[in-house]
């Protein structure tokens, strides 16, 4: 039996050529909005031109405030312990910061040397941004040349960054001048290496800007060859790059925006922007070709293709937004930017493009082709191939998935971490202090808040401290008390406090203090180690909630969509391989590379939403086509061919540009950058080659009229189908 024919008996799909009445309402709408913009192209053009005028006129109020990338978890432990010390101990601050001293030819007790910290410390001390200034002991294993400095900063995360500049020059000058130049003098702590990260960020963007764009405008002229045809993308993009900055500046004046939240945006923004106003593209020209107007091929490329742009849009949104659930800072800056950037670029995609399209209508096609055209009538190569495919299905199917699992075997061995970036730092002041108090085994302080009731005494934490200075790790210990209601312990831990060892040694230490300390006794523990353990036990907590959470909303927007249960199931199964590979690669690349030697924690949560949103772009892309085609005809097999023909140059050229843009994030210093663009411009080529041009048609030619199999009573509680618009295309 014909496979439409099968298909023509199912009671809840429409014949080939029909669909149920009620379902063109998303296409007559944003067939009316196309119309619209082509309607009133220069109108829509002067009105993004000065929104995007004031949101350049905001960007650099943008980059003064910019702060940060926030360590500390909102309503954490560590949070609670931090504004507990800083209000029971004034002079400790809101952070604590350390000032290492060194020298090349003075040692710690020389006079001169003496004069330089004493000339610091009051210095500094005279500073109304500046609590309390302690020294701390020096361990066995302390450089003779060096000399530490506990300060208390007060002030918030915006104050203390906008203070921090002037902090450096003032205990930078005061030790020049006390010494003759013979001691330095460094900030080092939490603050100070997130500003200098900032630094470098924003010359890493700049530096991805310069790599990036010219070989996007070189995929654009090769794949479309025309100089109006480039300019639209590039045009959409930007202006809806350059938005994003606006709204994030407005933003700003409210929350706190990070450079990694600037970074992200402006990265996926370029990205999806060129992506989308593509597919609204090529419809135009495709539709210009057949005959139609200016204004009637907009209204339809908006209508069709923009209604694919829209669930792609919507689908990276509540993938992204799935993200939401985990309160780590990081996490949140990428779920932010990918809604912020996905809703901005489907509004330009929506209302620029077509009025775009319509003014340079008569620049769209190419005037002079940049390759050959074929002397014969033989299919090109690849269709050849996809003929080929469609004709031993099984075999490709099982070939692309025993590839992908194979790229998938390393990601066995992944190994997860949180870590400053040493490479960025590497050359800076901060990173430097960093480096000698890491040497010194002064880099990790942890600082326990113990809260007594008022009237009842200091906590003694002298069993505390005991079992904590027999543990080989620890290299320093002090206690004080307030005299009112909180003793405070310090402890000073080997190794870097972005380490594993050093996660380990403040989970022991916890457990050290219920052990030592009286029953019922408070213990809240606050340090950079501390909230870099609290932030990656959130992470992993929460990583299941997220993947449950994508997948379920992955598997009902794409059931709405294409009203078939196999076909988001197999979306979702081919999509974890693509991640696998991804990762397995990303392990392979990474791992064992680099100061730490593991994968930013963050990293596998951006495989798993934003790129498992990205992937769906293709999904629904390829998949629409096809089932237009199979809808007007019943033939499953020409359907698959007839979506390949129809989206295989569009799919390339998109996935190119996209693996183009997040590659440039490996121009820049930070690792969990470089990880994230490799993991982004992977995870989209294996999509668009392996996953989209092998695994799908294939699977979709051996499932049959079966693709499109619905239960009855799941039928009725879904939406009905979109109709097929206009004749049959191609």
């Amino acid at each position: 039996m014909p496979l439409g024919t099968v298909r023509r008996r199912s009671r809840d799909v429409p014949a080939p050529g029909t669909a149920r009445r009620g379902g063109s309402r998303r296409g007559a709408v944003l067939a009316r909005l196309g119309a619209a913009s082509a309607a009133h192209a220069r109108l829509v053009v002067a009105v993004w031109l000065v929104l995007n005028a004031a949101a350049a006129a905001l960007v650099p109020g943008l980059l003064q405030r910019l702060s940060p990338p926030p360590l500390e978890l909102r309503g954490s432990v560590s949070a609670e312990a931090a504004a507990l010390i800083a209000r029971s101990f004034p002079h400790q601050g809101d952070e604590q910061l350390v000032l290492a001293f060194d020298s090349a030819t003075l040692r710690s007790r020389d006079p001169r040397y003496q004069r330089a910290v004493a000339a610091v410390v009051e210095a500094l001390h005279a500073r109304p941004d500046i609590g309390g200034l302690q020294p701390l002991p020096s361990p066995a294993q302390v450089n003779p040349h060096h000399a530490y400095v506990m300060a208390g900063v007060h002030g918030d995360e915006r104050a203390r960054q906008r203070n921090l500049p002037g902090q450096i020059a003032t205990a930078a000058r005061a030790a020049r001048d006390a010494s003759g130049g013979t001691v330095t003098v460094t900030l080092v702590g939490v603050s100070p290496v997130f500003a200098e990260l900032i630094r470098a960020d924003l010359d890493d963007l700049r530096r991805m800007e310069l790599v990036t764009v010219p070989l996007i405008l070189l995929l654009l002229v090769v794949g479309l060859g025309a100089a109006g045809a480039v300019a639209v993308p590039l045009l959409v993009a930007g202006g809806a790059g350059l938005l994003s900055l606006g709204v994030l500046a407005l933003g700003g004046a409210a929350i706190g925006i990070d450079s990694t939240l600037l970074t992200a945006t402006v990265t996926i923004c370029l990205a999806l922007g060129l992506d989308y106003c593509l597919l609204i593209l090529l419809r135009y020209r495709q539709g210009r070709r057949e005959g139609s107007g200016p204004r009637e091929a907009a209204a339809h490329a908006v209508a069709t293709a923009g209604s694919t742009v829209c669930w792609c849009a919507t689908i990276i949104m509540i993938t992204a937004a799935c993200m939401l659930i985990i309160p780590a800072p990081a996490v949140l800056s990428m779920a932010l930017a990918a809604v912020l950037a996905a809703f901005l670029t489907l509004t330009a995609a929506l209302t620029l493009a077509p009025a775009l399209l319509v003014l340079l209508d008569r620049r769209l096609e190419p005037t002079r082709r940049l390759w050959r055209a074929r002397r014969d009538d033989r299919p090109p190569a690849w269709l050849r191939i996809a003929g080929h495919l469609m004709r031993r299905p099984g075999r490709y199917a099982l070939a692309a998935a025993l590839l992908l699992l194979l790229a998938a075997v390393p990601a066995l061995d992944l190994r997860l971490g949180l870590h400053f970036d040493r490479h960025t730092l590497a050359r800076t002041g901060v990173g430097h202090g960093l480096a000698q108090m890491e040497d010194d085994h002064l880099a990790n302080l942890t600082l326990l808040a113990l809260p007594h009731a008022p009237g009842t005494g200091p906590v003694d934490p002298s069993a505390l401290t005991a079992a904590l200075e027999r543990d080989p790790r620890v290299t320093m210990t002090g206690a004080i008390d307030n005299g009112r209601d909180l003793t405070l312990v310090t402890i000073a831990g080997r190794g870097a406090p972005d380490s594993t060892d050093a996660a380990d040694l403040v989970r022991d230490i916890g457990r050290t203090a219920q052990e030592s300390l009286p029953a019922g006794q408070r213990v809240l523990m606050t340090g950079a180690a501390a909230m870099l353990a609290e932030v990656y036990d959130e992470m992993r907590g929460r990583a299941w909630q997220v993947i449950a959470l994508v997948l379920l909303a992955s598997f009902v927007l794409l059931l709405i969509t294409f009203r078939s249960l196999l076909i988001p199931l197999k979306a979702i199964a081919m999509n974890l391989l693509s991640v696998g590979a991804t990762l397995g690669l990303v392990t392979l690349c990474f791992q064992g590379t680099g100061s730490t030697g593991d994968i930013n924690a963050a990293v596998p949560l951006l495989a798993l939403t934003v790129v498992f949103g990205l992937s769906m772009d293709y999904e629904v892309f390829l998949v629409h086509r096809i089932a237009e085609h199979y809808r007007r005809t019943g033939d499953n097999t020409a359907a698959v061919l007839h979506g390949l023909r129809h989206t295989a140059r569009p799919i390339t050229l998109a996935a190119a540009i996209i693996a183009v843009t997040f590659a440039g994030l490996l121009f820049t210093h930070r690792h969990d950058f470089q990880q994230a663009g490799f993991a982004v411009a992977v995870a989209i080529i294996i999509d668009a080659t392996l996953i989209r041009m092998v695994l799908v048609p294939a699977l979709m030619r051996l499932l049959g009229h079966r693709n499109w199999w619905l239960p009855r009573p799941l039928a009725r509680l879904l939406p009905p189908l979109r109709p097929v618009d206009g004749p049959p295309t191609g």
